[in-house]
Formats: structure tokens, C-alpha cells, sequence
């Protein structure tokens, strides 16, 4: 029997025994409590609080406007909705870069205040101290190298990161260095194939790819768009389940036409 089904609750060490036991981990983003109880139930291993809100929930053209507070938020309604899956809080820009003061200081504020079980930082070695600290707290760190979507305005675009040598040669570095100071996982996003399935085998550490091939220990996606309901979003690597978006709106105009036509409510829908 797989390891996700034995297990009661999917810890840090959960995810560990399923790398070593080569079992790939499920992971998706979600950002409200009504999603989140769907998703658990489905069997998620893992529930990312993704500063991606900014963008499917929010609006915003990138990650980097959401706050502190607007995570904490729904990071306490995602943790209300779960029984068995590992919750990680993303944090947010301006949090933690440059000041591992604020850093602990806001990732204590996320596990404090949410009751998540870990948080996510964007970075290698120039984000190390703060990694320090919050590690030093016994707060559990997952790591993400590749495309870092809170330094957008540095690259200036989302194209694939380290396909030269030189990038390549500091993601290998960076990874075995989150491994070394302790973080659970890292996030591989958009880089070549190859690169995240050498990075994967380097490492002791659970790798998550979003773009990164399928030589990884496990693999994460925004629910939105897996699930159909954004569309302005269409990468390669990403495959939509469903078409949700089409879904809601053909039921909205049905919605629509019979309160039009007065069918709804009919008689047996009133008191």
C-alpha cells in the first residue's frame, strides 16, 4: 500500500519516506476554505498558499502586491478546511528578502496565526540567512530555485531559467545548499528537464516541479488553472482537467434565462 494511504496525516517525514520509496508527490494550490476541503478530500498530499492569489484571486499583474496580512487570511481559511493534507504558506514579497529579522518575525505570524505547517521562501543563497533563522525556530522551510516569479522585475520576463551553464551551475548550488541547511522540499520551476532530474538526484531532499520535467519527486499546479477557470494562462507545461470557466458560465446563463422567464423558482422551490 502506498505510503500517502497509510499515513494519518502528511507531515514533512511523510513526504521524505515517499521520495526514498521513489512515490510521487501530489501537490495544488488553493486559497479558500471551500476548495480546500475539496482538494483534501481528493487526496492532495500537499496544499500551497500560493502568493499566486495575488493573481487568480486577486487580480494583479504579478505575485508581488500581496501582503502578509492578505495570505495570513487565506491561509486561515485553507488550514480550517483540512484533515490530512501538509499546508504551506507562501511568503509574500518584502517579507524576508534582505532582513532575517522580518523574516522569522513573518513567518512566525503565518504559523501563529494560521496554524499552517510550514512556510515557502523564493531563493538560495542569497536568501540563507533568513532560511537560518526561521529553520532556528523550528518553523519548517520549503525551498523554490528556478523561475522565482517575486524577482520578475530582475529577469523582466517568465521565460525558462537556467539553460545557460552558469545559471544551471548556481540553481545545482543553491539546491544542495537548501538541502544542507535543512529546508523539507524545494520547488523547481521552469527549467530544463535534465537540470531538475540531476538536481533531484543530487539532493536528499523532495523536489516539486511546475515545469521542470518528469524526473522530479512530485509535481505542483495552480488550481485555477488546471481547473479551466483562468485561460489567459496556457504555458506548456501546463495540462487543464477540466474547463471550469466554460462550466460557470453555462450555468450562469441558464441561471439567467429561467429567472428571466420566471421558471425559477418553480413551485416545488418555494414555501
Amino acid at each position: 500500500m502506498s505510503i500517502h494511504k497509510t499515513a494519518r496525516k502528511i507531515t514533512t517525514h511523510v513526504l521524505q519516506a515517499m521520495k526514498s520509496k521513489n512515490e510521487k508527490i501530489a501537490m495544488l494550490t488553493a486559497y479558500d476554505y471551500s476548495m480546500a476541503k475539496i482538494v483534501d478530500q481528493a487526496g492532495i498530499d500537499v496544499i500551497l498558499v500560493g502568493d499566486s492569489a495575488a493573481n487568480v484571486m486577486a487580480g494583479y499583474d504579478s505575485t508581488l502586491p500581496l501582503t502578509l496580512d492578505e495570505i495570513i487570511y487565506h491561509a486561515k481559511s485553507v488550514v480550517r478546511a483540512v484533515e490530512k493534507a501538509l499546508v504551506v504558506v507562501d511568503l509574500p514579497f518584502g517579507t524576508y528578502q534582505g532582513n532575517s529579522k522580518n523574516a522569522l518575525e513573518s513567518a512566525i505570524r503565518i504559523m501563529k496565526e494560521t496554524g499552517a505547517h510550514a512556510v515557502k521562501l523564493e531563493g538560495g543563497e542569497d536568501v540563507k540567512e533568513s532560511i537560518i533563522r526561521i529553520l532556528s525556530a523550528g518553523i519548517p522551510v520549503m525551498g523554490h530555485l528556478g523561475l522565482i516569479p517575486q524577482s520578475i522585475h530582475k529577469f523582466g520576463t517568465y521565460v525558462v531559467r537556467a539553460k545557460d551553464l552558469e545559471e544551471a551551475t548556481q540553481l545545482k548550488s543553491d539546491a544542495k545548499l537548501l538541502d544542507e541547511l535543512g529546508c523539507f522540499a524545494v520547488v523547481l520551476e521552469k527549467i530544463p528537464a535534465k537540470l531538475a532530474e540531476e538536481v533531484s538526484k543530487s539532493i536528499d531532499i523532495p523536489t516539486i516541479g511546475i515545469g521542470a520535467g518528469g524526473g522530479v519527486d512530485g509535481q505542483v499546479l495552480v488550481i485555477h488553472d488546471m481547473l479551466g477557470i483562468t485561460q489567459e494562462f496556457s504555458p506548456r507545461f501546463l495540462r487543464r482537467y477540466h474547463n471550469l470557466s466554460e462550466e460557470i458560465k453555462g450555468a450562469v446563463s441558464n441561471y439567467i434565462k429561467d429567472v428571466r422567464s420566471s421558471d425559477f423558482p418553480n413551485e416545488k422551490e418555494q414555501y
